[in-house]
């Protein structure tokens, strides 16, 4: 086998490598759509349009608790603990169970006369 040769198989065994990788993501790319596309349908089921916007305003804010948030919500309409879409009173009030109870803390305005 010449040098040439030599060189040529390394090449095609180099983009065989750089194909298979580039399918492999595709694939995983394709496989976390599908879970989203499923878990965005999961949701709709589970919440009211009030409730998912809440869930939307916590993702900005918190990604992790969110995503936390909708695996409990799954777990819970999967055995079936959820009826129906949840309002978004309701969903604040499942919050609340789920987050603990926090302190709230209220601003306000110091008048500051002289």
């Amino acid at each position: 086998m010449s040098d040439e040769e030599k060189l040529e198989e390394l090449r095609r065994k180099k983009l065989q490598e750089i194909q298979q990788q580039v399918a492999q993501q595709q694939i995983a790319e394709a496989q976390k759509q599908d879970f989203e596309a499923r878990k965005y349908q999961i949701m709709r089921k589970i919440l009211s349009q009030e409730g998912r916007q809440r869930l939307e305003n916590i993702r900005i804010v918190k990604p992790e608790f969110a995503q936390e948030i909708e695996f409990q919500l799954i777990q819970l309409a999967q055995a079936g603990r959820l009826r129906g879409p949840l309002s978004d009173a309701a969903f604040k009030k499942l919050l609340e169970q789920l987050s603990g109870k926090k302190k709230d803390f209220k601003i306000k305005k110091f008048d500051q006369t002289i």
